[in-house]
């Protein structure tokens, strides 16, 4: 039986990769934003022991997809900014990096495991001009996986990035509203954005199928809207 730890697990793509892993006979430790606020440092590690605790002392793949995605224009007081800016960095990749940690060194200790951690489109593209601090901390997120899979794929610890374009979870549905909506599908060649579970069957494989040689990929599935 694989243990799973899974975060941001309560919808969109977190819970349609709690039900595709879950479908694979997998165990999912799910977490949610009700199990604790990602943005406080303390909070990782107490997940993590928990997860442990909940799988016997045994995980083998960490799927980190908790996030958020919150406009900072421009024209936001500085204090505003910087607290936005601050918030989507400890979330969505201080937080990571610490449960990529933990599950290291764990993984260290265990004789090897997956990590698959859920990144964007952004970190290559970019994102709109109130959006800076969502593409940086989802470039980071690429790059620190991409130096796990280098620094630690001789001890079978492998690390993996998926880079979703838009995808029709709430924060899709709300950004398409607020940029247009059909002036911005038109970007998209595919003309849809993504399912959930489309997101949830590339992060099924990564954690549990993929061969080794594939550590440190990033896969894109955006409609082709970015190709690189």
């Amino acid at each position: 039986m694989t243990n799973i730890l899974l975060t941001g697990a309560t919808r969109g793509i977190g819970a349609a990769a709690r039900a595709a892993l879950e479908a694979a006979g997998a165990t999912v430790i799910a977490f949610g934003s009700a199990d604790g606020d990602l943005s406080d440092p303390a909070t990782a590690p107490v997940l993590w022991q928990r997860a442990l605790d909940a799988a016997g002392g045994r995980i083998d793949v960490l799927v980190n997809n908790a996030g958020v995605f919150e406009a900072a224009p421009l024209d936001l007081e500085d204090e505003a900014w910087l607290a936005s800016w601050e918030r989507t960095m400890a979330i969505n990749l201080t937080a990571s990096a610490q449960f990529c940690r933990l599950a290291v060194r764990h993984f260290q200790a265990e004789g090897g495991g997956r990590i698959v951690n859920v990144a964007s489109r952004a970190a290559y593209r970019g994102d709109s001009p109130a959006h800076w601090h969502y593409a940086a901390s989802k470039a980071g997120m690429v790059g620190m996986t991409k130096s796990i899979a280098r620094g630690y794929g001789a001890q079978a610890i492998l690390a993996f990035s998926v880079c979703p374009g838009f995808t029709m979870t709430g924060m899709a549905e709300d950004y398409l509203a607020s940029r247009g909506g059909d002036r911005l599908l038109a970007d998209i060649p595919l003309g849809r954005v993504a399912d959930p579970a489309e997101i949830a069957s590339a992060i099924r494989y990564l954690a549990l199928e993929a061969p080794a040689s594939m550590t440190g990929a990033a896969i894109d599935i955006n409609g082709a809207s970015y190709v690189r």
